[in-house]
Parts: C-alpha cells; structure tokens; sequence
C-alpha cells in the first residue's frame, strides 16, 4: 500500500514538474514567434496544460491491464473536460468575485468573446458527437469519428491562427535559461522535449499508484480516475489561469481552459473511441453531460455583460457538486 501510495505521488509530482517546465516553453515559443493571445492561449498555452491528461490515458490503455487500464484511460478521457468545465472555469470566476471583494480588481471579466465563443462551439460540437454517436459499436464509425474530431481540431487551430486578437503580454524568463534575456528557439524546444519525456515517465507511475490504489480500495478505477486523475493532473496547472486573472490577463486565463476543452474533446477521445470499447456507464455519461450544460451555460453567459459572464462562469460548480454527490452515493451503494 505505502509503495503504491509513493508511485502515485512520485508520478504525479513528475508530471506536475514536466507540466510547469511544457507549459512554460510553450509560452516562450508563442512568444518568440509573435503569436497572439488567442493563439497563445487556446492553442500553446491550452495543449501545453492538457497534454498531461492526454498522456496519461495513453499509457493507461497501451500498457496496463485490459480491464482496469481500459477504464483509468477513459475516465481520464471524460475527466479532463468536466472538471474544466465544472472546476477550472468556476475557478477563474471565483477569483475575480474574491479579488473584487478584496477590492483588488474590477469585477467584469474582460475576455475576448469571440475567442471564447469559438471555443465553446466547438467543444460542444465534438463532445456531444463523443458522448451520443461514439457509444454504438460499429468500428468503422468510430475509426471515421475519430479521422473527422482530429481534422476538426486542426480546422479550429488554423481558425484561432487567423483570428484578429491582442498580441499577448510578456511571458516569464525560460527555466533553462533563466539569465537569458532573449534565449534560442533550440533550447525552447529542447525544454519542451524534455518535459514530455518526464510526462511519460510521471504518468506511467502515475497510472500505476493509480491503478492499484482503486482495487485496493474497491472502487470502480474509471469513477476513480474521472474524480481524482483529472483534479491531480488539471487543477494544480490551473494556478495559471489563477495569476493571470489576478495580473488582468483574463483572455490568457480563460482562453487557456476554453483551448484545453477543445483539445480535450478531440484529440484525446479520437484515442478512446479507437483503442477502447468506449462503453459509457451512467456515472460517465452523466459527467459528460453535465460537462456539455456547464459550457452551454457560460456560451449564454457571454452574450451578457462582462460582469454578469463573471457569475456565469462560475455557475458550472453546482454540476460538480450534484456529481461529487451522486459519485458518493454510487461507492456506498
């Protein structure tokens, strides 16, 4: 128990570590090659977060037992969006209302609506074909679902590419290359190689801890890893999105969650629907869904004021509280 308790925590902290070091040279190539803060955002900065919960799924299926691998990968799958949606976004309106109180910034969150706009529709699009076309069992439709999510992700990045945005704010000094004021495109992506590789190694520990800590337990490991795979992996990257909102960078913040989703709802499930059976209980679909009413809710939000969009933002948190509930009745059932 202890050392599947040390495997789980060296794993995580492994993937928190190449997460902080990935993100952080995507920011410095964003910024090298002058890119936006749309594209910063929803793309570098937004793939750079939600590459830990891609990976981690990956080397759940590929190389753990069928069965219980199986499941750790797709809860990872369908946790990642819910909690960005029912966590992560509530999280940045949260701050602003507490940051407002505390009268330290204004209370409307001034996001580039149309970005996030962007965001929404198209995580809703490729998330309700996951969640309602996915589920039947004709290999050749998911293979087909699967080429059409990946094409659509790459149709969304060369949207936000072409987008009109603000060109994003300063980034902080590269982690290896702290005294250079202005260090090479190489040693960026050097950095960025080398975070994935302790991606890797961190989620296959990870996994593991992971994997036999929920049998330990007796806990169902695809309700296990939706709970607590994407609140280890997700939340902690989300202090970014927490300091920009309280340094006035909203687009970066939200842009960074609203990116994530699309990638989340994309290139991740493209992996499920092929590599698993992609059988949905009703625990995970009902995560889905909420996930799918808690991102329509902040797409109406934003059709308001900027300070009306900060509540609405924040809304998604009931969903989350009314799973935690279900999810416990489930365990004690």
């Amino acid at each position: 128990m202890v050392i599947d308790f040390f495997l789980f925590l060296l794993g995580l902290t492994l993937i928190l570590v190449s997460g902080e070091l990935f993100t952080n040279a995507v920011e410095a190539i964003g910024d090298k090659l002058n890119l936006s803060k749309n594209a910063t955002g929803s793309i570098l900065a937004a793939v750079g977060t939600a590459l830990p919960e891609t990976i981690l799924p990956i080397i759940a299926v590929l190389f753990f037992d069928e069965a219980s691998g199986e499941d750790i990968g797709v809860g990872a799958i369908l946790g990642a969006p819910f909690m960005l949606s029912t966590l992560a976004f509530p999280l940045v309106g949260l701050t602003v209302i507490l940051a407002y109180l505390a009268k330290k910034r204004d209370l409307a969150l001034k996001v580039e609506e149309v970005g996030l706009r962007r965001d929404l529709i198209f995580f809703l699009f490729a998330y309700s074909i996951a969640l309602f076309i996915v589920p039947f069992e004709n290999h050749l439709l998911r293979v087909f679902t699967a080429i059409f999510l990946l094409s659509l992700y790459v149709f969304y990045v060369l949207i936000t590419l072409r987008s009109e945005s603000e060109e994003v704010e300063g980034v902080e000094k590269l982690y290896f290359a702290p005294k250079s004021k202005n260090p090479g495109l190489g040693i960026m992506v050097f950095q960025l190689v080398f975070a994935l590789g302790l991606m890797i190694a961190g989620a296959h520990a990870f996994v593991e801890g992971l994997q036999k800590i929920s049998i330990q337990f007796g806990l169902s490991p695809l309700l296990f890893s939706l709970l607590v795979a994407p609140i280890a992996t997700e939340l902690p990257e989300k202090v970014n999105s927490v300091l920009w909102v309280l340094r006035g960078k909203d687009s970066l913040a939200v842009g960074n969650i609203s990116g994530a989703m699309v990638f989340q709802s994309s290139i991740p499930v493209s992996f499920g629907v092929v590599f698993t059976q992609w059988k949905l209980d009703q625990l995970a679909m009902i995560s889905g869904i909420f996930a799918i009413i808690a991102s329509f809710l902040v797409l109406a939000f934003s059709y308001t004021n900027k300070r009306i969009l900060t509540f609405g933002i924040t809304s998604g948190i009931v969903f989350y509280l009314i799973y935690l509930v279900l999810a416990i009745k489930n365990i004690k059932g």
